[in-house]
């Protein structure tokens, strides 16, 4: 019998890296999961209880601006899933540069000097926010849907990129170092460019329900991104649900990954593009 794939997420007490680690220890004898924070304890008691955390021996605190803790964390693993970061749009430069720029490296290092097979990397569609300035995307910003064509123009990974901050340029920053490292080093790499995800699952935002995400959509891409072959060496995926309105391409996620949404945002929305209950 194999022995498991070992895992180590970085940032693994964030939103998306928790959804992950509670999928993949459901298969302790495919996968063997650690994880890395700057966080002492990510998880609470009732978590613990609840087995919900990482053992001890499973789990590092580092911060990613460090090399030697990164390395450290690194060594040993088959995958990483690379997910911290300072996400939120508004971040301060300063955060900004130390976690997703100077750790963003010391990462895809690590993975190098390591002989890390595969590097998984969460970027995000924010790389592409500055389209929603202009028509039509504009009228999906401001719900203007029968202002849309029949036939929505997708953007695709060759789209030209448009950041509106300095956390997305950082994210695509990130994928371009990560083509570095797959054209050079050897390093499989996949981008995994995600939409909106929430810690209450729901598309809440109307604005934002174009490029929701639903934790069981996000956690299929990043399960199938684990296991598809190693002939795949570098791609850039957008990681969404099957929203109607969405804009950004997911076929090509279909093709690579075998990718297949089970979720969108219409599901909970009405006619007018509303939540069809408070969230609280």
């Amino acid at each position: 019998m194999p022995s498991p794939t070992k895992i180590l997420i970085t940032g693994v007490q964030g939103l998306i890296a928790g959804a992950v680690l509670a999928d993949l220890r459901r298969d302790p004898g495919r996968y063997e999961m650690y994880g890395v924070d700057r966080r002492p304890e990510p998880w609470d008691y009732e978590e613990r209880v609840a087995g919900r955390a990482l053992p001890q021996d499973r789990f590092r605190i580092a911060d990613l601006s460090d090399p030697h803790a990164v390395r450290r964390a690194v060594e040993g693993m088959d995958v990483v899933l690379h997910f911290g970061a300072a996400s939120r749009p508004d971040a301060d430069w300063h955060d900004v540069l130390s976690s997703n720029i100077v750790g963003t490296y010391n990462v895809f290092e690590a993975s190098r000097e390591c002989g890390v097979k595969r590097v998984i990397y969460a970027s995000s569609t924010m790389v592409c926010w500055g389209y929603l300035l202009d028509e039509p995307y504009r009228a999906i910003r401001e719900r203007r849907f029968e202002d849309l064509p029949a036939a929505l123009p997708m953007l695709t990974k060759t789209s030209p990129p448009r950041p509106s901050d300095t956390y997305a340029s950082s994210k695509l920053w990130g994928e371009a170092l990560g083509r570095v490292y797959a054209d050079v080093h050897g390093l499989s790499v996949i981008c995994l460019r995600f939409g909106w995800v929430n810690d209450k699952d729901l598309p809440w935002k109307p604005e934002l329900a174009s490029v929701w995400c639903s934790k069981r959509d996000a956690v299929q891409m990043i399960r199938k991104s684990i296991e598809v072959t190693n002939d795949v060496r570098f791609d850039i995926l957008f990681g969404v649900s099957a929203n109607l309105h969405r804009w950004v391409d997911i076929d090509h996620a279909g093709d690579v990954l075998g990718y297949a949404p089970q979720d969108r945002a219409e599901d909970h929305l009405d006619a007018k593009g509303l939540p069809r209950s408070p969230v609280s």
